[in-house]
């Protein structure tokens, strides 16, 4: 294909280098390469930090659990001692209604010399002989005293011993939430060591990702408007179209979604993409970036529009980016959170080049993870605590997250989105935006809140406020029934957002206000 190989050198020429490369023979502008495996979080105390405060997390998640179940154990244990007290107390009181009774009985015998009172006698008499035989009456009237008073004693003995057994059981069940209220304390000062010590280098990442962000914006919009100089010179017929339409389609697709946000699930776009599904969008693929690979055709002179896989080995496939020209590929980058144009990696990373217009192959085998360490996904950490971008939950740097329009408050920059539409959506209706007391919420904030609030609040690291992906509302929407709330109730969904279940009335933790995205 000689046509094609020149329209990419004029390609790389007039659409994507805008400026000749510098002495290091790299493009100038082009974005600081350390999202992807091996460079990102270059520290390796850094990402030991991400896994510990993973571990710490799910910890505390368990502990929670656990310390619910004890609680319940407790106020069992509690009613049943209660109710063994009770029983005790009134065997106790028949006890001694018997005891006075046998008392009195007995003295009144001796009162009359052994011999059953008369009245007795005619009171307890079953038949005529017994009337006549007095020692006999006398002897039953003994065994009977003597019966019920060892009945009452026998219940008395097994109240003492059920409220022995039950009191035992209380103090297993709060030495046993003692003992967890303990481990959640030390966890909780563990998860407090590790956030100041993981935000000490959070800042500093902080402040690499805004400069990087500031500078894949800058190398975005130059290569967006070289694309669409480019694709109106051929419109006008200054150039031969060199390049097929279903690869100009591709690429107009994927310069298109340049700047829009990264997000590691469901991201097809239009509003936000994960890797793999800016190359499903762009090319009408389906499956994972480790599918793609297994079923296009393998090529080894990339053209515009291919597709790079992105490794290294040991990771599997983790990225994939659709090719711009031999050194620059768009890919919808984890670290970098967004949709950007960056340099295709150099060494091991790249694990080979496919064709989406050739014709399909049967499944081949790919490269699979065999790394036990931590996962990659998109160029970012992926933790299975459920992280996006490689962040714990409470700890993403602010660079990471997007305005939502509403004082300081920020989200996961599709969430921020879709909150923006819904709140214009709100607007059109009640004549002012929606009302924000809470969004992002981070990891200290959240172990303050649940010291605060442990019932009410998620434990720390657990909390999708800490992901970016939870508001708390007012202004009407923190009433069930107002107005605003049912509006949200009816329109929340058709931008992602809703009143989860478990926050609806009959479900213990009635909470109006709070909505989660996604």
């Amino acid at each position: 294909m000689p046509g094609v190989r020149v329209g990419f050198a004029m390609l790389a020429a007039a659409v994507v280098l805008a400026q000749p490369p510098n002495e290091a023979g790299v493009a100038p502008g082009a974005a600081v390469s350390d999202g992807r495996p091996g460079e990102a979080f270059a520290d390796p105390r850094v990402a030991e930090l991400q896994r510990t405060a993973s571990g710490i997390q799910r910890e505390l998640g368990t502990l929670a659990d656990q310390i619910h179940d004890a609680s319940a154990a407790v106020a069992r244990t509690s009613d049943a001692l209660a109710a063994a007290r009770a029983e005790r107390a009134t065997a106790d009181d028949a006890v001694r209604a018997q005891q006075v009774d046998v008392d009195r009985f007995v003295s009144a015998v001796y009162a009359n010399d052994g011999q059953p009172n008369q009245l007795q006698v005619l009171l307890l008499a079953q038949s005529p002989k017994d009337f006549l035989d007095g020692s006999s009456l006398m002897a039953r009237v003994q065994e009977q005293r003597a019966e019920e008073f060892t009945a009452a004693l026998r219940r008395q003995q097994d109240a003492v011993a059920a409220e022995g057994t039950a009191a035992a059981a209380e103090k297993d069940a709060a030495d046993r939430k003692t003992d967890l209220d303990r481990r959640n304390g030390d966890a909780t000062n563990r998860a407090a060591a590790v956030t100041d010590e993981f935000h000490a280098k959070l800042a500093a990442t902080n402040t690499a990702v805004v400069a990087q962000q500031q500078a894949q914006q800058a190398r975005n919009r130059q290569t967006a408007a070289n694309w669409h100089d480019y694709l109106a010179k051929l419109a006008a017929g200054d150039h031969v179209q060199i390049l097929p339409p279903d690869v100009v389609r591709a690429v107009s697709t994927a310069v298109d979604a340049l700047g829009k946000p990264y997000v590691p699930t469901q991201g097809d776009g239009p509003n936000a993409y994960s890797c793999d599904g800016l190359t499903r969008a762009a090319h009408g693929l389906t499956g994972s970036a480790a599918d793609q690979m297994a079923v296009l055709q393998p090529v080894t002179d990339p053209q515009p529009g291919d597709l790079v896989f992105l490794g290294p080995a040991r990771y599997g496939v983790q990225s994939v980016g659709i090719v711009l020209d031999p050194r620059t590929m768009v890919t919808a980058d984890a670290r970098l959170v967004g949709v950007v144009v960056e340099d295709i990696p150099g060494g091991d990373t790249v694990l080979g080049y496919a064709r989406p217009s050739l014709p399909r192959r049967p499944q081949q085998p790919v490269p699979a993870r065999t790394d036990n360490g931590l996962r990659w996904r998109c160029g970012g950490v992926d933790l299975p605590s459920g992280a996006w971008s490689g962040y714990p939950n409470g700890m993403i740097p602010a660079a990471a997250l997007c305005p939502v329009g509403i004082g300081d408050h920020r989200l996961r920059c599709d969430a921020a989105q879709a909150f923006q539409m819904m709140s214009a959506a709100f607007g059109q209706t009640f004549g002012r935006p929606l009302c924000l007391t809470d969004s992002y919420r981070t990891f200290e904030e959240q172990v303050r809140l649940y010291g605060a609030k442990p019932a009410l609040a998620a434990v720390p690291g657990t909390s999708n406020h800490g992901w970016g992906l939870a508001v708390d509302m007012c202004g009407g929407a923190e009433s069930f029934g107002a107005p605003e709330h049912r509006w949200l109730m009816a329109n929340g969904p058709r931008f992602g957002w809703t009143n989860p279940p478990w926050a609806q009335p009959g479900h213990g933790r009635e909470e109006p206000w709070h909505w989660e995205f996604g």
